[in-house]
């Protein structure tokens, strides 16, 4: 959505005058399962499935200040977003950030989203404004092709949304449901590799040819009729033998953009295949990577998993996280100015 269009937006927004003397806002990481439609001939194309996770995070604290500035891991994006804000909501102050911990950037974990909704609803927390999330990550060009960040955010769990249509907005959510609270996600990291991002990740995807109408409609198939009925029901065995099939056709679509692999690292690929051999379940790689992923049905399993595998990830260069899904969204908490 065009900055300007936010003056319309501002002259609805209700403010308070009760402002707090700092915010402090914690969102979660969100991974990226997979496209649903990656041929577009019905008029939609992209439509996303995705899941908020408690780990990682990115942690932001903000206040006022005679100038804008900041600290912290990515605190130079976080600004940009501020100024960009102040300037559409005609803010006449400035802004101190700090962010205490961030989700590492381009590793498929939603950094990028994640980091701009929390500035921008820590800034209309502190100015009173009352605005959805989901709006203010449209202002700063969220969104383009998946709104799973922003649902995440917004509400956490697990969420499917419907793809880009022709309005010129984010795509609508199609479904938000709980994530078993007994099962846990293995993340498999590779610090010294980024996904595609930026100009690299536009110019991937307009390279990519259609995929198959045949091919997305099974993804489609099995989204309803498989992957949302097992967590449903919450089969994970169902849920994971779902997952990896679709994270087989999305990737061998995108291995041409990523040097001939479904995996941005194949050394991830190897640990989290190697988790699925010991007993995981569905197991893949979020977004572009390189983080990928893969399921357990409990806690106890999880560090199992955990431990026969963290040694061979530890050779290879890599890290593995466990984590839950989080099925609420960011919190947002008004503190004493520090």
């Amino acid at each position: 959505m065009p900055l300007a269009d936010a003056t319309q937006t501002e002259a609805t927004a209700k403010r308070s005058r009760a402002h707090a003397g700092a915010v402090r806002v914690v969102a979660p990481a969100r991974l990226h399962l997979g496209f649903l439609d990656l041929n577009g001939s019905l008029g939609r194309l992209f439509g996303s499935i995705g899941l908020a996770v408690d780990n990682p995070r990115t942690e932001i604290i903000l206040k006022r200040s005679a100038s804008f500035k900041g600290e912290g891991p990515d605190h130079a994006r976080a600004i940009a977003t501020l100024r960009r804000l102040a300037e559409a909501y005609e803010l006449p102050g400035a802004y101190d950030v700090k962010v205490t911990s961030a989700i590492p950037p381009h590793a498929g974990l939603g950094s990028g989203t994640q980091l701009a909704v929390a500035t921008g609803v820590a800034l209309m927390t502190l100015e009173g404004i009352e605005q959805r999330p989901s709006h203010i990550g449209e202002l700063v060009n969220r969104g383009a092709r998946s709104a799973i960040g922003m649902a995440a955010f917004e509400q956490g769990g697990f969420i499917v949304d419907g793809g880009r249509g022709k309005l010129d907005r984010a795509p609508p959510i199609l479904m938000r449901t709980d994530f078993p609270s007994a099962w846990r996600a293995l993340l498999v990291m590779d610090g010294r590799t980024a996904g595609v991002h930026g100009d690299a990740e536009t110019n991937a995807f307009a390279a990519l040819p259609p995929l198959p109408d045949e091919k997305a409609a099974h993804v489609c198939r099995l989204v309803l009729m498989q992957l949302v009925p097992g967590l449903m029901e919450a089969d994970i065995a169902v849920f994971g033998d779902a997952l990896t099939e679709i994270q087989q056709i999305v990737g061998q679509h995108f291995a041409t953009a990523q040097g001939g692999s479904p995996w941005t690292s194949p050394a991830v690929g190897r640990v989290v295949e190697s988790l699925r051999d010991a007993g995981a379940y569905g197991i893949g790689q979020s977004s572009w990577g390189p983080t990928g992923f893969a399921f357990a049905p409990s806690q106890e399993i999880a560090r199992r998993l955990y431990d026969s595998s963290i040694g061979a990830a530890r050779r290879e260069g890599l890290e593995i996280l466990v984590a839950e899904g989080r099925n609420k969204g960011a919190s947002v908490e008004k503190i004493a100015s520090t």
